[in-house]
């Protein structure tokens, strides 16, 4: 059996309007308070990579630097670096020129709780030259 809702009149359209509209706030509330926090990672630890560059993501609100790692065993994990938006990381020096694909890094940061791949970005170091690149630089006043 199938139902239709189908508002009688105009004050049930306004109503429906009321619900959706009340819905999709408190929808885009939960995500927007979410933002900011890094809650999700774990800064008692900290992880640390040499990988290469598979793709770097400048990104508002937030741009991800992802590595791959290769395991032990010679399987491959993507790691993703999460770091601050593209405003701030130009400021620290990072640009995606200076780190393209197939880079070879060693990278830190600290990891996800839940254990996924995941980790804030808080150092790397370009292997070819040793260049070091940290994204919390962008916060400097000068």
């Amino acid at each position: 059996m199938t139902t239709h809702l189908r508002p009688s009149g105009h004050g049930g359209q306004a109503t429906m309007r009321a619900a959706l509209a009340l819905a999709a706030l408190l929808a885009s509330g939960s995500t927007l308070l979410a933002h900011h926090s890094a809650a999700m990672f774990d800064d008692k630890k900290t992880v640390e990579f040499e990988g290469v560059i598979k793709e770097f993501q400048l990104t508002n609100p937030h741009s991800w630097l992802l590595v791959d790692v290769t395991n032990k065993d010679g399987s491959v994990t993507t790691w993703g670096f999460e770091a601050e938006g593209p405003s701030t990381l130009v400021r620290a020096g990072i640009r995606p020129s200076e780190l393209p694909v197939g880079t070879r890094l060693k990278i830190s940061g600290h990891p996800m709780k839940d254990g996924r791949p995941a980790a804030t970005w808080m150092e790397a170091t370009r292997l070819s030259d040793g260049k070091k690149f940290n994204p919390l630089a962008g916060f400097a006043v000068r």
